[in-house]
């Protein structure tokens, strides 16, 4: 399209942006994570990460991404240890469940902390040197 002032390139700069940022997301792969930890008496216990790729397409909103170094892999199981704190904060950030037991015997405290991220499928775009994880609600 020709603008009033006849300047083509910008509006083809915005068009070929907009075009770029959808086929990028096409290329999106997809995975669903769960992740659990148990605390027993103020002490880390338990702690699991499931993370599988997703055999049906994901639908739902993006949420707030997460960028994290990828370090020119396509693994999303090496590229989250190597960034696990940074992972483990956003983890935090979207909501755990939280599931807590405490019990008394004897003047002894005994207690029991599980934290839980519901199964949710993530769209992860790999680029050379980062990963975008983005959530879907």
């Amino acid at each position: 399209m020709r603008s009033r002032d006849g300047n083509r390139s910008i509006t083809r700069a915005i068009c070929s942006l907009i075009l770029l940022s959808s086929f990028a997301s096409l290329n999106a792969k997809e995975f669903l994570i769960s992740y659990r930890y148990m605390i027993k008496d103020a002490t880390l216990y338990n702690e699991t990460l499931h993370i599988s790729n997703s055999m049906k397409k994901c639908t739902g909103k993006p949420q707030v991404a997460l960028i994290l170094t990828s370090f020119g892999d396509e693994d999303l199981k090496q590229t989250i240890s190597k960034n696990s704190t940074e992972f483990i904060d956003y983890m935090h950030k979207l909501g755990l469940h939280v599931e807590h037991q405490e019990s008394t015997t004897n003047y002894q405290n005994k207690s029991t902390t599980i934290l839980t991220l519901k199964t949710t499928c993530f769209k992860v775009d790999f680029n050379e040197n980062f990963a975008k994880i983005t959530p879907l609600k």
